[in-house]
């Protein structure tokens, strides 16, 4: 397998990259999407990179389409809406798909964090079940908003499930031990 750094993405601009601009950073890389009822997370995400960056912490944005059509707009329309609505100031990349059609950077996420670290209080799963709505694999990605942490060394150092909000006690202290 080749290293996170390596796998090719798109901005949410289009042009052509890798995550190799973020070597040696603490990542947090979450699956977004505009109309969700977790949608607001964008904010306390905001508020983690703020918190954190300068620190090392970069947060990603990858929006998905994958779960419920929540993510339907153009790249320039996801932009606009978290720019002017949540004033997120961290990168955003081009959707990719996660579940279906997996990209190759979920891929890589997933085969090294197959399990989620931790996860919500079992509200969601149970209305996803209700709904019908529950990844074919335990180890798919359940939903928008899931996070992976990847360490300074890029290896995946946590996963956390969609209903684990940014300001969770676990996840700050997780963020906070990756950063040293």
């Amino acid at each position: 397998m080749s290293s996170i750094y390596e796998i090719p993405v798109d901005r949410i601009d289009g042009s052509p990259s890798t995550l190799g601009n973020y070597q040696g950073k603490v990542l947090l890389i979450v699956n977004v999407a505009s109309a969700c009822g977790l949608t607001p997370q964008y904010a306390g995400l905001e508020a983690l990179y703020q918190k954190y960056r300068e620190q090392g912490l970069v947060v990603l944005g990858f929006p998905c389409n994958d779960f419920g059509s929540q993510e339907a707009g153009s790249e320039a329309e996801i932009q606009t809406f978290c720019e002017s609505r949540f004033q997120v100031s961290f990168p955003l990349f081009a959707k990719l798909g996660i579940n279906s059609q997996r990209h190759p950077l979920y891929d890589a996420l997933i085969i090294a964090r197959p399990v989620a670290t931790l996860s919500g209080d079992a509200h969601l799963r149970q209305v996803l079940t209700e709904h019908g709505l529950l990844p074919a694999r335990d180890s798919d990605v359940m939903w928008n908003f899931e996070k992976f942490l990847i360490g300074r060394d890029g290896t995946v150092a946590g996963r956390f499930a969609p209903d684990v909000a940014p300001d969770h006690p676990a996840l700050v202290a997780a963020i906070e031990a990756a950063l040293g």
